[in-house]
C-alpha cells in the first residue's frame, strides 16, 4: 500500500470513527473536504468507494449494500 493511499484512508477513516451512523461516499467526501481543504487524492465518491472497498476486503471496514452504499467501520 502506498504512502498516499494510507493517508486518504485516515482521513477517511477519521470520519467514519466520528460519525453516529453509517455514511455514503458522497457524506465522507463532504466531511472530509470540511476537515482538509487540500482534499488531495479524494475528488470524488467513487474515489472515497474505492479506497473503502479496498479496506473491506481486508475486513476493516463494513459496505452496507443499498443505494447508496454506506459504510462504516467495523467494531
Amino acid at each position: 500500500m502506498s504512502a498516499g493511499e494510507y493517508d486518504r484512508y485516515d482521513r477517511i477513516r477519521g470520519v467514519l470513527a466520528e460519525a453516529d451512523e453509517p455514511l455514503t461516499a458522497r457524506e465522507i467526501l463532504v466531511l472530509v473536504e470540511e476537515r482538509d481543504e487540500s482534499g488531495e487524492g479524494l475528488n470524488s465518491p467513487h474515489r472515497v468507494a474505492t479506497v473503502l472497498g479496498r479496506r473491506a476486503d481486508r475486513g476493516e471496514v463494513e459496505v452496507i449494500a443499498g443505494q447508496p452504499y454506506r459504510y462504516r467501520l467495523e467494531t
